[in-house]
């Protein structure tokens, strides 16, 4: 068995934007796409330039691609027959397909395309027909065709499938906890600064911005599965660099529809947590007949799509609703190689959230503290840039350590565009260009992982002073476990020598004490037909899990929620039944709490 902790636990590569000279920089993966190919498991993700491959899902390899268009978003992989085919976006140009049998040593063939889209899907069905979905805009619907499969051109016209309507999908308004801080006059505002540059700009062109800064959701990233002779449709909304991106479901019994709105919505939804997000993504059947789901998550720091990738164990209930379990969603999760419970509870407890934290040195507000708020968009910095800065947890007692969670973030002004980095020029919807670079050099990210008894006598836990990796969110499993009560991580050298941070030094396994209480005097409010305000009394635990559903035996979404006994949940859909239960954990175990009929 394997393990992993979202985010993947993968090499993230960096890309740079020249933007008249100034020069901004960030890791980005996200858009996975997620096959099994071979006998491998393929993961395609955006802004990589190239791919990964698994044996068992936990343990990845990176393989660089060359002979695909690298720089063109939502890269979509599909196997048809004997071949792995792959395209991307680019809505300026008819977008060609590629395919090969061997993506590791292999060439891809271009199948030359006939028309520009963007968000590409590919699906063969079970008759050998094969369907092709595009689509990501705030005005326009997901599209879906036929394809001719000798050169992948449409049979037919265009078909219109869905459509965003945030009157009754709550979960596609826009915004942090899909709340958009901006009224119309913020709007008009931001419309004119951001054509101040291009006086010359037409009405049309105009009105696509004032869309894009307004509240219409992106509805995007299609995704197409068939289970017991149902088509799922799967697509995302409404903003990546939201903690509320999610995918949602369609279904029929066509695979060019008419879809109807499943009543499990959105079926992939991470809205809490170290890392939220869980949007635009792919599912997939392992080799075992378990289900998972492959998805983006957000930082949107230093860029807007500065983003990272998870998985979750995912699958279709008795009634064919398709479900994914966030509920511990970057947290360690055990990957069996037969089959598994998706629904089964941590095998260990979060150690670390809030305890005191001491590092070598410092930069004003971004002190050791925040390394272990479980908030992926704060860190820890060092001083300066010398090796050997160190940051320490103090879990104020001894305990079963099983898994360190080491995440390094990126803060960092100063890098110099690498000579070897590819470039591309790009636009945006105001006709403003920037140059893009994607460096695929190999940097390397190592340190030295130590735990204490007494805060005085240090044992190695990780050694990767050596390493010949660069593994931003590294996790480490050590066997057996550890008995320890301080945790320190000792930074030895990052990509282009960038001052040390770390996000999260995130400590999982037993502590001390009884599971926690029951949460009480739960109080739920609907807001509005689309918003639900839930509350409960407030006691001594490490975190809750607001669970909720359409029916009592199917709470398939999920809100952590830690630090606070209140959270408003907006996603919900208009004339749903809707119970809801709270659940408690803290460093012992999880108590589930009692369901609540709201509607």
């Amino acid at each position: 068995m394997g393990y992993v902790c979202n985010p993947l636990n993968i090499p993230y590569t960096y890309q740079f934007f020249d933007e008249n000279g100034v020069i901004s920089s960030n890791r980005e993966a996200a858009d996975p796409s997620m096959v099994l190919y071979n006998g491998k498991y393929l993961l395609f993700p955006s802004m990589t330039a190239g791919f990964l491959s698994s044996d068992n899902l936990s343990d990845w390899e990176f393989h660089l691609l060359n002979d695909v268009p690298i720089f063109d978003y939502a890269p979509d992989v599909r196997v048809i027959g004997e071949y792995l085919y792959f395209s991307a976006s680019d809505y300026t140009k008819n977008c060609s397909f590629y395919r090969t049998k061997d993506p590791f040593n292999g060439s891809f063939e271009e199948i030359n395309g006939t028309f520009p889209f963007w968000d590409p899907n590919l699906f063969v069905d079970y008759d050998d027909k094969i369907y092709f979905y595009w689509g990501c805009t705030n005005n326009r619907p997901i599209y879906g065709v036929e394809m001719n499969p000798v050169d992948m051109s449409p049979i037919g016209d265009p078909v219109e499938l869905i459509f965003g309507d945030v009157t009754v999908k709550g979960y596609e308004r826009t915004g942090e906890n899909h709340v958009l801080p901006r009224s119309s006059e913020q709007i008009e505002e931001m419309v004119e600064a951001h054509m101040s540059n291009n006086p010359d700009t037409s009405e049309e062109m105009k009105a696509v911005v004032r869309q894009w800064l307004g509240n219409d959701p992106y509805i995007e990233g299609a995704w197409m599965d068939k289970h017991n002779g149902q088509y799922y449709f799967q697509y995302a909304s409404p903003g990546t660099e939201y903690n509320i991106y999610s995918d949602g479901v369609y279904v029929s019994d066509k695979p060019l529809g008419p879809f109807k709105l499943a009543k499990n919505n959105p079926f992939s939804y991470k809205p809490g947590g170290f890392m939220p997000g869980a949007g635009h993504g792919s599912t997939m059947e392992d080799k075992h007949g378990n289900v998972w789901h492959a998805s983006s998550m957000r930082i949107s720091v230093n860029h807007q799509f500065e983003r990272r990738v998870g998985i979750w164990p995912a699958g279709f209930d008795e009634d064919g609703e398709l479900f994914c379990n966030q509920r511990f969603g970057d947290w360690p999760m055990r990957i069996d190689q037969t089959q598994m419970d998706p629904w089964e509870d941590p095998e260990w407890m979060l150690l670390s959230y809030n305890k005191p934290a001491s590092s070598s040195s410092y930069e004003a507000g971004k002190d050791a503290s925040k390394a272990t708020d479980e908030n992926v968009r704060t860190w820890w910095k060092a001083a300066g840039k010398k090796p050997g800065e160190w940051l320490e947890v103090d879990l104020l007692h001894e305990c079963d350590v099983r898994a360190i969670h080491i995440n390094f973030a990126d803060d960092q002004t100063d890098i110099i565009i690498p000579e070897s980095a590819e470039k591309k020029m790009t636009s945006e919807a105001s006709n403003h260009t920037a140059i893009r670079y994607i460096d695929r050099k190999k940097h390397y990210t190592r340190w030295l992982l130590e735990g204490s008894i007494n805060g005085e006598h240090y044992f190695t836990i990780a050694d990767k002073s050596n390493a010949e990796s660069d593994l931003p969110h590294d996790l480490i499993i050590p066997k057996e476990g550890v008995k320890a009560r301080y945790i320190k991580c000792t930074v030895q050298e990052l990509p282009y020598r960038q001052v040390a941070c770390i996000s999260g030094l995130r400590v999982f396994g037993t502590g001390e004490g009884n599971r926690p209480v029951k949460a009480r005097n739960v109080r739920t409010e609907l807001a509005s037909e689309l918003d639900l305000n839930v509350s409960w009394e407030k006691h001594q635990v490490v975190g809750h899990n607001v669970i909720w559903g359409f029916s009592p035996d199917k709470l398939y979404h999920s809100y952590m929620v830690l630090g606070s006994n209140e959270v408003k949940i907006g996603a919900l859909v208009k004339g749903q039944s809707l119970f809801v239960r709270v659940d408690s954990f803290n460093e012992t175990g999880v108590t589930e709490g009692d369901i609540i009929q709201v509607i």
